[in-house]
C-alpha cells in the first residue's frame, strides 16, 4: 500500500498548520495594537480626545481578532482530529491487511 501527500492526514496536519497561523496572525495584531495604544496614550488633552474615537475602532479590531484566534483554535482541534482519526484508520487497514 503507498501512502501519499493527498491522504487524510496531511489534510489535517495542514489544517493544523493553517490554524496556527490564524492564531499568529491575529495575535501580532493585538499586540501592535496594545504598542501602539501605549505608545501615543503620553499625549495631550487634544489628542487624547482624538484617541478616544479611534479607540471604538480599535475595540473592534481586537475583537475580531479575538474572534480569529477563536476560529483558528477550532480549526487545530479539527485538524487534530482529523490527522488522528486518518492514523487510526491506516492502523487498522495496515492489522487487517498484515
Amino acid at each position: 500500500m503507498e501512502i501519499s501527500g493527498s491522504t487524510a492526514f496531511y489534510a489535517g496536519l495542514s489544517t493544523i498548520q493553517t490554524g496556527q497561523n490564524r492564531v499568529d496572525q491575529a495575535a501580532g495584531q493585538i499586540a501592535n495594537n496594545t504598542i501602539e495604544r501605549s505608545i501615543t496614550s503620553q499625549s495631550s488633552e487634544v489628542q487624547a480626545e482624538r484617541l478616544r474615537s479611534t479607540d471604538r475602532s480599535q475595540q473592534s479590531d481586537v475583537t475580531g481578532n479575538m474572534v480569529e484566534m477563536a476560529q483558528g483554535k477550532f480549526q487545530v482541534e479539527l485538524g487534530a482530529k482529523v490527522a488522528k482519526a486518518s492514523d487510526e484508520v491506516l492502523g487498522t487497514l495496515i492489522d487487517t491487511f498484515a
